[in-house]
């Protein structure tokens, strides 16, 4: 919550993904995560003279299906500019980007927060080559004394994607990033890891005053790389800049960075202006031409995104929007679901088990639903056994953990371990009657007016039949008995 001098914050995000190609945008190192320091590397993304670009044409076919997903319009003349400035970690002292005319322009992202959609506009989205990465000797740099440059990362190809100022709270820059990361996985043009540096964020945030018209000065804050940190980053900036407005300060235009163990945003530099790059085309690189046909190859090759899914599942498979939200926040779920429903099983029973038994056992394993020991197919075989009265529910409690440790469809198992489940009318009586002349007192308390006490009975006679005994022939059978 902002102060009560202040409206609300206005925050724009600058989100960098890196791409899932198998090389690096102007040379053929591999984009592969970790290695050691310093080995992925050539004279190309090391920017030694003489070294040429050349451009990576899967980044290009990336950057369209992205655009597409955001609602973009592509630009089918684009081009690469040299944007000039000198960290450590960019060898080349200058960074290959795109200025004036980037691939995607004009797009927009709808998001849900507290039940209500909202929609970010979607500024540009451009391509370029990721810098390397410093690597200090403390654990911000401000307590460092040294740094030191591993330029692995260096020449990786990146999106970034320019948000309006939309964003009027964390709650809200948070579900931005988080349908962003959605949308990138779905695509499969990344794979969003933020804990990797695969995908982070550039929060720029400013406040004024109520009853003010213009934002104040905003700040930058870099490289943010989880969904927490973003709705904090935008949480304590706003009210960072209040604080030392009301104080009688002023807020520099700077570029800060967050210090996730004081939950604290540290200034860093100054902030450039637009003109302190000196942007000019890159001489090196023929600008891009893109024709209607190769936007419209690309369109066809979209995957059904999680909106949509959304619809259908809730259309289609009758679920709640809730479970169908949780259920395509990733593909890989999604595309679960529909296996196991094309295999025969019921959805809304099939995103029960999702949803508790199997999830647990996914979660427990640091796995996902694409990586499941129970495969699609066999979960939907469990389930017929279920609804053909093979095992009880509570059996298949079991023979779903034996199916994640065997491999085992759920037939197999079953019939392993003798626990179809027991429908002979008589066996069950015998059972019933011997639990009844067991337990007294619960027989008692039943016929004298509490209802309750048949449930004590009910699991003795599960407990003697080891589970296998038909829960709702145990029922009818106890009635019988109890009430003659």
């Amino acid at each position: 919550m902002l102060r009560a001098a202040f409206t609300f914050e206005q925050a724009g995000l600058e989100v960098h993904t890196e791409l899932k190609t198998k090389s690096k945008i102007f040379c053929g190192c591999t984009t592969e995560f970790g290695g050691d320091q310093n080995t992925h590397v050539c004279p190309v993304c090391l920017g030694l003279p003489g070294a040429m670009p050349v451009l990576n044409k899967q980044v290009v076919e990336f950057a369209i299906k992205v655009g597409l997903a955001l609602n973009c319009e592509i630009l089918k003349f684009n081009k690469f500019d040299r944007k000039n400035y000198y960290y450590p970690d960019l060898p080349k002292n200058y960074q290959t980007s795109q200025y004036d005319l980037p691939i995607c322009l004009n797009g927009h992202l709808d998001i849900e927060v507290n039940g209500e959609t909202k929609r970010i506009g979607i500024t540009r989205i451009h391509m370029e080559e990721d810098a390397g990465k410093l690597v200090h000797s403390g654990n911000t740099i401000s307590d460092s004394n040294s740094s030191n440059v591993d330029y692995n990362r260096t020449g990786v190809p990146l999106l970034e994607i320019v948000s309006e100022p939309d964003i009027r709270s964390g709650a809200e820059a948070r579900a931005y990033v988080e349908k962003l990361r959605s949308i990138l996985q779905y695509l499969e043009v990344s794979d969003g890891r933020m804990e990797e540096g695969s995908l982070r964020g550039d929060c720029n945030v400013s406040v004024r005053l109520r009853g003010s018209k213009e934002f104040g000065t905003r700040t930058e804050t870099k490289n943010v790389n989880s969904l927490t940190a973003i709705q904090k980053v935008v949480e304590y900036e706003a009210l960072r800049q209040a604080k030392l407005i009301e104080a009688g300060g002023k807020v520099d235009q700077e570029t800060r960075t967050w210090d996730d163990a004081q939950g604290i945003t540290l200034g860093m530099r100054k902030k450039d202006e637009e003109n302190d790059y000196r942007y000019f085309p890159e001489p090196d690189l023929v600008p891009i031409v893109i024709t209607d046909e190769k936007i419209e190859e690309v369109r066809r090759s979209l995957p059904e995104l999680q909106d949509a899914k959304i619809a259908r599942f809730v259309s289609e498979y009758g679920l709640s929007r809730e479970d169908a939200t949780i259920l395509t926040m990733a593909r890989k779920t999604a595309d679960y679901l529909d296996a196991a429903v094309k295999a025969g099983a019921d959805p809304k029973t099939v995103a029960n088990w999702m949803l508790g038994d199997l999830s647990k056992m996914i979660n427990e394993n640091g796995l996902t639903f694409g990586e499941s020991k129970v495969s699609p197919v066999n979960l939907a075989g469990m389930i017929a056994l279920i609804e053909k009265g093979t095992i009880s529910g509570k059996i298949a409690k079991k023979v779903i953990v034996s199916m994640w440790e065997s491999g085992k469809d759920a037939d197999a198992i079953v019939k392993e371990e003798g626990l179809v489940q027991i429908t002979d009318t008589g066996a069950i009586e015998e059972i019933v009657k011997q639990v009844i002349a067991n337990n007294p007192q619960p027989v008692a308390d039943f016929k004298g007016g509490n209802g309750k006490a048949i449930g004590f009975l009910v699991g003795q006679v599960m407990k003697e039949s080891k589970g296998r005994a038909n829960p709702g022939m145990v029922n009818q059978l106890l009635q019988k008995f109890l009430n003659d």
